[in-house]
């Protein structure tokens, strides 16, 4: 399933030992905990792109605490799976979502993010999934129509190479933060519903959704985590424990 990343090549990789070959002869080497590197020099952006390794264990103690499990509920209730699927989440992470999705069906799951850190961490904890650094704002660097669920949360929108990797009928679930979400720390709202729609209009059509809201009591720790994890809060020194809102609009597309 997998594609040579070097540009101009695109050929399939087969796996050879403890790593991957295309017939040119480009090679991948796969990591001892398990995942696949096929970001190139050019697909990135820094030194060390994608979320670094603090953010990536903020987020992973936040799932452990439990303050995501609604959400992930949410998420299986409004896309349900069977062991026949074969899914993708891009812009992965650590793995929390597509992996324990995939524990409750069995269904065959695959991972992509740009962050060594987050898919390092997501191939330690998940070894039953498959798990590739690439830039999937580029190109998704899996073969034709492999996939029959595409996840998005809170992850990337490359609507045309979602659709190639998409089966004719698949669907693609896309999580965006509802205008609630995280509340008390941002005090604005955003609605990026009518945006995402927008966004997937030429090669998909909008078929259900769903706003998902949840309300933790968090103690400074978890605050903090918090704080490592958004990007851009308005608030940059939260003292004690506070109360949190979590909002997500699950959206549930289907391929024009």
């Amino acid at each position: 399933m997998l594609l040579c990343s070097v540009r101009g090549c695109r050929m399939p990789l087969v796996r050879e030992g403890r790593r991957l070959l295309c017939e040119r002869g480009h090679s991948f080497d796969i990591a001892r905990s398990g995942y696949i590197n096929l970001l190139q020099p050019q697909d990135r952006r820094s030194k060390h792109p994608g979320d670094a390794a603090t953010v990536v264990a903020a987020r992973r103690r936040l799932h452990d605490r439990g303050v995501t499990a609604p959400l992930l509920r949410a998420i299986a209730e409004f896309a349900p799976t069977t062991r026949g699927d074969v899914v993708l989440d891009v812009g992965c992470g650590d793995g929390f979502y597509l992996a324990n999705l995939g524990r409750q069906t069995g269904f065959d799951a695959h991972g992509v993010d740009i962050s060594i850190a987050a898919v390092d961490a997501a191939s330690r904890r998940y070894p039953e999934c498959e798990w590739v650094v690439a830039n999937a704002d580029r190109s998704i660097p899996y073969a034709n129509a492999r996939f029959s669920l595409l996840l998005s949360i809170t992850g990337r929108m490359n609507s045309k190479e979602f659709r190639r990797v998409l089966r004719d009928d698949g669907r693609l679930l896309v999580g965006v933060s509802g205008p609630d979400d995280l509340i008390e720390m941002r005090r604005t709202r955003h609605d990026r519903v009518s945006r995402t729609v927008d966004e997937f209009a030429r090669e998909f059509t909008l078929g259900r959704r769903h706003r998902v809201i949840t309300v933790a009591h968090l103690d400074a720790g978890a605050m903090n985590d918090i704080m490592l994890s958004v990007y851009r809060p308005s608030r940059t020194q939260p003292a004690q424990g506070s109360q949190v809102t979590f909002s997500l609009d699950l959206l549930l597309f289907r391929p024009v």
